[in-house]
């Protein structure tokens, strides 16, 4: 090898390493699908499905263990162990973009693997659908919590389930809290905060950018 492509090799070398960190974890508290856990002496409150700033995604917990996701690998962790995991943080993504039509955002999506159109709205609590449209969703909403619901027909009856998956583009979250509304209302599914919360939403002129905090 000359000296360029030697030269050259240490440098290769030296920046895929700067892009690595050691990650120490300590699973610390374990709940029914959460778990405390330290991670390089940092606590966090992991929920499942939703990633901590280093990248460590909760996928079930219960009072015998959790099963974390650290770079792609997963892996069952008890009470009190110590793990050491090498992490290379991901590349930013580009956010979800939306345009308005007629003033309005809407976007497609899905719902456990079902297609849907959503309008964006902050103004409501959860994501919410009608019964039409909750069955064609496949959602078994009359096993969820009854409660009510105020529509533009005024209040209804309402079912208040999760969902197991809810993605725009490329954001995929995980166990989504969302409510079936009796009757034709709303004339759109919404996109609520039970979804919005976890994104960091930025306006740009006319365009509205969703991006996942973690």
């Amino acid at each position: 090898m000359n000296k360029a492509l030697f030269i050259a090799a240490i440098i290769l070398l030296n920046g895929t390493n700067a892009w690595a960190n050691t990650l120490n974890i300590v699973v610390v508290g374990l709940f029914k699908d959460k778990a405390v856990v330290e991670i390089n002496h940092t606590r966090r409150l992991l929920q499942i499905g939703v990633a901590s700033p280093e990248g460590v995604t909760l996928i079930s917990a219960n009072s015998r263990g959790a099963k974390l996701e650290v770079a792609g690998t997963t892996k069952d962790y008890q009470l009190g162990s110590h793990v050491n995991a090498t992490f290379t943080p991901p590349a930013e993504q580009a956010p979800v973009s939306i345009w308005p039509t007629n003033g309005m955002y809407k976007t497609a999506g899905s719902v456990n693997g079902y297609s849907v159109n959503f309008l964006v709205d902050t103004g409501a609590s959860t994501i919410a659908f009608s019964t039409s449209v909750a069955e064609r969703l496949d959602l078994d909403y009359l096993k969820g919590r009854k409660t009510r619901a105020s529509t533009a027909s005024g209040v209804t009856e309402a079912y208040e389930i999760m969902l197991d998956e809810v993605q725009v583009g490329h954001i995929k979250l995980y166990d989504i809290r969302a409510l079936v509304i009796e009757g034709m209302h709303p004339d759109y599914s919404l996109l609520g905060m039970s979804f919005l919360n976890q994104l960091n939403i930025e306006r740009k002129d006319d365009r509205m950018d969703l991006r996942k905090k973690f």
